[in-house]
């Protein structure tokens, strides 16, 4: 375990298409989601044990869940927890992290990954993981994690890579990005799994944090210069200031738009690990354990008739279901969920009927 590696998890999302299981006031991150009695914010800092000592690792997330990361994660100082005044997507968020980490340590190498990843393979992804962080020490070069597509999934956004010999003394097994393309349709997803030469986009990246910060002076100056004028704040009383005023003059723009699609040094490390970003209710039901109806059930439940559906509800509700197929049936709080799995794509209009319709003691 080398000393100047660095963890950052993203955890400031809300996961609306995870509603009403995540919540404004509870989100996904914050969910035992797999119903392993662990949730997903402690099980993706437990996921790196071994790769980097807890002393570096870093959560950002919004201020109002500050008290929530302590509450999961007890043993984490509170000044290891980065509160962000408002959400202004990917890039300032890792712009904050990094400055802060190259501030204590010029030398570190920054993982980075969201805080809602499910990893079947454990043993396989930190063999990964500690691959990339070689490889990013020793090069200036920008790693993103690619998964070998399983099918043709419209929910992720892919990555097109070069399949040739790695170049400029870049370690095997790390493959130059040509392209990256957002969420496709039906006909072009198949037709990137037909190509060979495409991965889904993970959203897990490793750097030095020179070089990323080099990279947000190249693609992103105007967040740079942002942070380069209080990069001394970092660290000490005056930070949360900082960070408040900071946020004010930083855009909404993720790090695949802002640096990753425009960098010329961007390599892919491909990796098969069991991987899913358990971004919707599907997703729960491919890495779910399945019962011999291929039902995925967390909760008291009776099922008749029943195939293909996810059932999430209380513990201390029982509940009986029959003759669905394909369903999805989600309890949280105070919403119940009934909802075709092939429809799940309309739950942030039903998110947003509700809002409009019933107030926000919902959302």
């Amino acid at each position: 375990m080398e000393q100047n590696t660095y963890l950052v998890v993203m955890a400031g999302g809300i996961g609306s298409r995870f509603w009403p299981f995540s919540r404004t006031h509870l989100p996904k991150q914050f969910h035992d989601v797999m119903g392993v009695g662990r949730s997903m914010l402690q099980l993706t800092v437990e996921r790196f044990q071994g790769i980097c000592p807890p002393e570096n690792v870093f959560i950002v997330t919004n201020r109002d869940y500050t008290d929530l990361v302590q509450q999961h994660l007890p043993s984490l100082p509170a000044d290891q927890i980065l509160g962000e005044p408002i959400g202004r997507n990917t890039a300032p968020c890792i712009a904050y992290a990094s400055y802060r980490i190259a501030q204590r340590d010029p030398q570190a190498v920054i993982i980075v990954t969201p805080a809602d990843h499910a990893v079947l393979r454990e043993g396989e992804f930190q063999r990964i993981i500690t691959q990339a962080v070689d490889a990013a020490r020793h090069h200036e070069i920008l790693i993103t994690l690619g998964i070998h597509p399983s099918r043709p999934d419209t929910g992720y956004g892919y990555i097109q890579y070069i399949d040739e010999e790695n170049k400029n003394g870049v370690p095997q097994g790390l493959k130059k990005v040509k392209t990256f393309t957002e969420k496709p349709n039906l006909e072009l997803a198949k037709m990137f799994l037909d190509s060979g030469d495409f991965l889904w986009n993970s959203g897990l990246f490793v750097w030095r944090a020179d070089a990323i910060i080099h990279a947000f002076h190249q693609y992103l100056g105007d967040i740079a210069e942002v942070f380069d004028e209080g990069a001394q704040q970092l660290g000490t009383p005056d930070e949360a200031e900082f960070i408040t005023q900071a946020y004010t003059r930083c855009r909404n723009i993720s790090i695949d738009y802002g640096v990753m699609e425009k960098a010329d040094n961007v390599y892919v490390l491909p990796a098969d690990f069991g991987w899913s970003d358990l971004g919707t209710w599907d997703s729960l039901h491919r890495m779910g354990h399945h019962d011999a109806d291929n039902n995925v059930v967390d909760g008291d439940a009776l099922l008749y008739d029943t195939r293909e559906c996810v059932i999430k509800t209380p513990a201390d509700r029982l509940v009986v279901v029959q003759g669905l197929e394909g369903y999805i049936v989600a309890e949280y709080d105070n919403v119940l969920l009934i909802c075709k799995r092939t429809e799940e794509q309309r739950v942030k209009e039903f998110v947003a009927d509700v809002k409009s319709k019933k107030g926000t003691g919902y959302n």
